[in-house]
């Protein structure tokens, strides 16, 4: 593998300012997944019953058999839980996404006339509430198109948003090929929205939250009752709002569920949260659906100009090549290694070139030492340089030296030489010309040992702000 397709990177320390409406400091959402009716169940055509997120302790799938237990717990989710819910957030007034499985919704006539009424969004969760680990990728795309089917007849126009949770390794890039989402949310990986390339084409991505989740209730570690809930929703609250404050404001996700979080004891925890919210001025809450709007008009997605991870290998060492001063082989090698997101960035790719410097057999790496010119030598008085020494040399005005400055470099660069067997290698961008004088005294007295240490570490820093100077 030497394309590690894992995204470590995200936007780094570089976050973006949301920009929510107001100037809120957090963006809490609030999901309800309504799943009822459309779990494992062989009335379904399932091959077994449910097991998962019930209060069955240690509940398993039994092969071609009903539950009675889960079946009348999945039940109460949509016959107390929602109605309990419903109530909750129209009487505080506040908007709700709908993560809808579309067979569920396909049983639940009064349940959606009440989404509607409400003015919920109702995002897809599916064609059914099971696992899509084992899929085929035909069996899986026919389920995605089937249930933006059955939405489609049930609520009267197409889904906009999609999430299904039991998701596979392909499910992202199959909803996105499938088109015409404004977001996908099958991703935990961060507290903002952003853009990925997905086939061609850029889908908007808003990452959903499991640890903000009501299914900790019946999952460990997790929440023993309604206050440990609260508590932990308080101060996730807390640290995004603190966060806002200072300048980085956050998106916060709850997921609910009718047959947990819709029960009395637990539900007491997700009262005193959305009371708790709303003593404060800078919050927004949105739908899952007026984020992607948001993001969408105030961080549309834009083309990067190069991204190193995806270059062909000759457009890759043509462009990174000369980094490590006339040592292309340092490109060649960091292509055929593991290169990922993580190192489209000057940080990142950097490391990708350094390790491969410092790989390197001490003869290796000697050879790219021997490759820099002397600072203010001949090379540059006949105008021999690379373009990036060129540049270097003259941000340090070592382009402009008097002649006593120039006979004094050429004596301490033949005296460094004859001592250590390369050229003296300082990052120039770093210093003046006073600066690069006095390292050039000090390191004149190091050891060997020592020099071609320091030398190593400056070519690395060189090879850095060159990057820099050319990447995010």
């Amino acid at each position: 593998m030497n394309r590690y397709p894992r995204d470590m990177q995200g936007y780094g320390r570089n976050i973006p300012n949301a920009n929510w409406p107001g100037g809120a400091h957090v963006a809490v959402q609030f999901v309800l997944n309504y799943e009822e009716g459309g779990e494992n169940n062989i009335l379904h055509g399932d091959a077994a019953s449910e097991a998962f997120l019930v209060d069955v302790l240690g509940a398993a799938p039994w092969p071609g058999q009903r539950h009675a237990n889960v079946e009348s717990m999945y039940e109460y989710g949509a016959r107390a839980g929602f109605w309990r819910l419903h109530r909750l957030f129209t009487e505080a007034n506040l908007p709700v996404t709908i993560y809808g499985v579309a067979t569920a919704l396909m049983r639940a006539p009064e349940q959606l006339a009440a989404m509607q009424e409400a003015g919920w969004e109702i995002a897809s969760h599916g064609y059914k509430w099971v696992q899509h680990k084992d899929m085929s990728l035909d069996e899986e795309r026919s389920q995605i198109a089937e249930a933006v089917r059955l939405h489609t007849l049930a609520t009267g126009s197409r889904p906009l948003g999609w999430y299904t949770g039991r998701s596979s390794l392909n499910t992202v890039d199959l909803v996105a090929d499938y088109g015409g989402f404004a977001y996908i949310s099958d991703t935990y990986d961060d507290d903002l929205p952003y853009w990925r390339f997905i086939h061609g084409h850029p889908q908007l991505i808003i990452p959903y939250s499991l640890s903000t989740n009501d299914m900790r209730f019946v999952t460990g570690p997790g929440f023993d009752n309604g206050e440990e809930y609260f508590q932990f929703l308080k101060d996730s609250f807390d640290c995004l709002y603190a966060e806002g404050q200072a300048g980085s404001p956050k998106m916060m996700s709850l997921g609910l569920h009718c047959r947990l979080v819709g029960q009395p004891g637990r539900f007491q925890g997700l009262k005193k949260f959305v009371d708790y919210i709303k003593t404060f001025d800078k919050v927004w809450v949105p739908t899952r659906l007026e984020i992607a709007r948001h993001w969408a008009k105030e961080h549309p997605y834009t083309a990067p100009e190069v991204v190193p991870s995806e270059l062909p290998k000759d457009e890759f060492v043509s462009r990174y090549g000369s980094i490590f001063e006339h040592s292309h082989w340092i490109a060649e090698l960091a292509w055929e290694s593991e290169l990922a997101p993580a190192n489209d960035t000057a940080i990142g790719l950097h490391f990708a070139l350094r390790t491969q410097f410092r790989m390197a057999t001490p003869e290796e790496r000697l050879a790219v030492l021997r490759a820099h010119p002397d600072l203010a030598g001949k090379l540059a008085a006949a105008k021999r340089l690379t373009a990036d020494s060129t540049a270097e040399q003259a941000s340090a005005g070592l382009d402009a030296l008097t002649d006593a400055e120039r006979e004094k470099f050429t004596a301490l660069n033949n005296s460094y030489t004859q001592k250590f067997g390369f050229p003296f290698i300082i990052a120039v961008r770093d210093h003046d010309k006073a600066g690069i004088l006095a390292n050039f005294e000090k390191r004149l007295a190091n050891s060997a040992e020592e020099e071609f240490a320091t030398a190593c570490a400056q070519v690395e820093r060189i090879a850095l702000l060159r990057l820099k100077a050319v990447l995010p």
